[in-house]
């Protein structure tokens, strides 16, 4: 009995990492694919293509570093995700911590209206309208006062300060004469970095991967962050003219283009996925923030 108990729990550990397999293989395949279609010849990109490059060539990666275009999305894309994430990361942390105070006068009311905005918006007219009258359009306050805060992430926020900050622990710091702000600052967020760490990551990889607000907003090209110049390349096929000046051959040039697709998306995605170990303990335990406890 025992016997046939541990070859059924064998048989389905096996099965279980078999699922997991080829689920990985799914999200990781495609992945490597992009890389390796990088480094090859754009004729060699589909069913030829399995794992390794080839007619290998560099020539796409360096077209893409010796434009200008490249580095000002970059800058400008760093500069959205520093400053959108700083400001982000303010208002999400003392907002959850103040909603998760027990003796906070109105919390039940300021929760209703936060959640309240999850669930119904002003539309794309109105707040369009509202940064225009705030002087925000074709500003970089456009990418980053509008999304200040998230409404979900400010509720996990005030969930894990809820679960993880025991009404004691305040006590005894008051007894000690211990300030509001002081134990925010030097107890709760300390205790809190898991948290911190997940909501980071949420923010820093949204707006990195942001491009509907510049559409919107952002009118001078020198504004335009990474992910429109992405997207220009891999959907409107609008390169700029110093990736092509020395090509006069139509066939040419549209093989320079599709050369440097692939290796654009990489230089794109190479900054989240170098970021996301570092955050991942982090990120595990702040995933797991409402499971049971033993």
């Amino acid at each position: 009995m025992n016997y046939s108990n541990s070859r059924s729990d064998r048989l389905f550990d096996w099965i279980n990492y078999a699922v997991l397999a080829l689920l990985s293989l799914s999200v990781i395949y495609p992945l490597y694919y992009v890389a390796v279609s990088s480094f090859s010849e754009p004729n060699m990109a589909g069913g030829s293509l399995l794992f390794l490059p080839k007619e290998f060539t560099l020539e796409g990666y360096n077209r893409i570093f010796s434009d200008a275009s490249i580095w000002m999305g970059y800058r400008n894309t760093l500069l959205y995700t520093v400053l959108g994430t700083s400001l982000n990361i303010v208002l999400t942390l003392t907002a959850g911590y103040a909603l998760s105070r027990r003796d906070m006068y109105g919390k039940n009311v300021f929760m209703f209206l936060i959640v309240f905005t999850m669930f119904f918006g002003g539309g794309l007219i109105p707040t369009y309208l509202l940064v225009k009258d705030l002087s925000m359009v074709n500003t970089i306050w456009a990418m980053i006062i509008p999304n200040a805060a998230s409404a979900f992430n400010i509720i996990i926020t005030r969930t894990f300060f809820q679960t993880t900050l025991p009404g004691e622990l305040l006590e005894s710091a008051q007894i000690d004469g211990c300030s509001d702000i002081r134990f925010f600052l030097r107890i709760a967020l300390p205790l809190s970095l898991p948290i911190v760490a997940v909501v980071t990551l949420f923010y820093a990889v949204n707006h990195w991967n942001s491009y509907f607000n510049a559409l919107i907003y952002l009118k001078d090209y020198e504004l335009q962050p990474l992910q429109i110049i992405l997207r220009n390349i891999l959907i409107s096929n609008e390169i700029s003219e110093m990736f092509v000046e020395e090509v006069h051959d139509l066939a040419e040039q549209q093989r320079v283009l599709e050369l440097m697709k692939f290796g654009v998306i990489v230089v794109a995605s190479l900054p989240v996925l170098v970021l996301y170990p570092f955050l991942q303990k982090y990120f595990v335990k702040g995933v797991m923030i409402g499971s049971l406890k033993e």
